[in-house]
This record gives C-alpha cells, sequence and structure tokens, in this order.
C-alpha cells in the first residue's frame, strides 16, 4: 500500500510542480533537525517553485519577443560612440518611458548601434514581463499588407497594437508606398497616448515625406511619434566597419 509521502510525490508529479518535488526532502529533513512551522515549509518549497517559474516566463518572454540576437547594454561601447549619453540610456532602461507611455527614436547612420540600443532596452523590458516585440519596418509592412489583402487586417493591427513595447526597426531603408503608409499610420495612431514604441531610422523626419511617399500622412505620423517622445541621435562610425577594420590587420 502506498504511503503519503509517495501519493504526494505522484500529486507533486500530477501538479507539474517539479521545482518543489526536487527541494521536497531536503526541505523535510531540515525540519525534522529543527524547529520550523509547517507554513515555514510550505512557503520555503512554494518559493523554490515560485523562482523557477518566474525564470521560465521571463525566458519565454524574451523569445516571444523575437529579437535578432540577444545583446545587453553591458557589451555596448559606450567609448566608440561619445554622442551617445551613457545616463540618458540608463534611465530609458529603467523603463520609466513605457510607465509614461513615451516613445523613443534612435536616429543615426548605419552602423551606430541604433538597433543595439533598441533591442538591449527591449530585453529589459521583457525581462520585467512587459509585453514586447521587435520587428523590422519591411517586415511589418509586408504583414500588414498581406493582411489587408487576406481580409484580416483588423486583427494585425490589434497584433500590434497590444504590445506595451513595440519595436520598429530600419525605417527609412526602403521606400513605402503611399497607400502602405496609411497602413502605417493606422499602427501608429492606434498606439499613441496608450503603449509605447521605439524607431530606429537613419533618416531625419523632414526625409520622411520622401519614405512615405505621401507628405500628409508622413506629417501625421511624425507628429503622433513626437508627440511624447525622446530622440537620440547619434553621429559616429559604423561599429560594422571598425570590426571590419580591425580583422584586417590582424
Amino acid at each position: 500500500m502506498a504511503t503519503h509521502y509517495e501519493h504526494l510525490l505522484k500529486n507533486l508529479d500530477y501538479l507539474k510542480l517539479k521545482h518543489l518535488k526536487l527541494h521536497l526532502d531536503q526541505t523535510l529533513n531540515q525540519a525534522t533537525e529543527g524547529n520550523k512551522s509547517i507554513v515555514d515549509i510550505l512557503y520555503e518549497l512554494t518559493a523554490h517553485e515560485v523562482q523557477m517559474k518566474e525564470a521560465s516566463m521571463k525566458i519565454a518572454m524574451v523569445k516571444t519577443a523575437g529579437f535578432p540576437h540577444q545583446k545587453g547594454l553591458d557589451v555596448f561601447d559606450f567609448e566608440f560612440q561619445p554622442s551617445i549619453n551613457k545616463q540618458q540610456i540608463l534611465d530609458l532602461a529603467s523603463l520609466r518611458f513605457i510607465e509614461q507611455k513615451e516613445n523613443i527614436v534612435f536616429m543615426g547612420p548605419s552602423g551606430v548601434g541604433k538597433s543595439h540600443l533598441s533591442i538591449s532596452i527591449g530585453i529589459i523590458a521583457a525581462t520585467q514581463r512587459t509585453s514586447t516585440y521587435f520587428i523590422k519596418c519591411h517586415d511589418l509592412m509586408m504583414n500588414l499588407k498581406k493582411a489587408q489583402v487576406e481580409n484580416r487586417l483588423e486583427n494585425r493591427l490589434k497584433h500590434y497594437s497590444k504590445y506595451r513595447l513595440l519595436i520598429i526597426d530600419e525605417i527609412g531603408y526602403l521606400p513605402i508606398d503611399g497607400e502602405d503608409a496609411k497602413l502605417f499610420f493606422q499602427l501608429i495612431d492606434r498606439r499613441y497616448e496608450k503603449k509605447s514604441t521605439i524607431f530606429t531610422t537613419n533618416s531625419s523626419f523632414k526625409s520622411w515625406g520622401k519614405i512615405f511617399q505621401d507628405p500628409k500622412i508622413a506629417n501625421a505620423i511624425v507628429d503622433r511619434v513626437l508627440h511624447h517622445a525622446k530622440v537620440i541621435s547619434i553621429i559616429g562610425d559604423s561599429y560594422r566597419l571598425k570590426r571590419h577594420f580591425e580583422e584586417q590587420e590582424l
């Protein structure tokens, strides 16, 4: 006949409390050797389970965000880009801007670290269990266009609107025609003053009229992007060219 202890192990398996089961014997041994109450025992066992579930949730949130890589601020070379105010970036990393529903715009030429900074902040947000999603502007537009053709644009707009932090990378690298610009506007308008968005772009806002090929739509987009935004202009050399020249010297 199975003992209560054996039934307990089966119950833990059934409830998928694998971390609680893992620490069960250790905690029970400590209880028999000391003066721990039942509450203390239950707290210690459940604390292990909660800790591991939180860690698993953070990993899942980062994975779901769709980052192309996971480079944090700890590996960003601020000395190579002196135009960047490190304290300002660290303030953004506090995620205060998300609570205030502000946007961030990283602006500068290719290779200066715009995507790295946006992803680093996004990873911090995801590990804090803030719903986060990263997507390149071209892929975003392709997805919205496809959804419109398939008569499911509303669902796709709702999908991108739900994230507390949306990162749209590489605005301006490829032109967006007037009709597609209207799709982009719909998304920005839905998120306006409700959620935070990080944009990276290699083009000044004056050039967005050419990018979106519709000055009126472009102005409406810029108006909503900048109304509650921090703009970080990066003036410097390309990290990729720096690494290339270093490799050539080896």
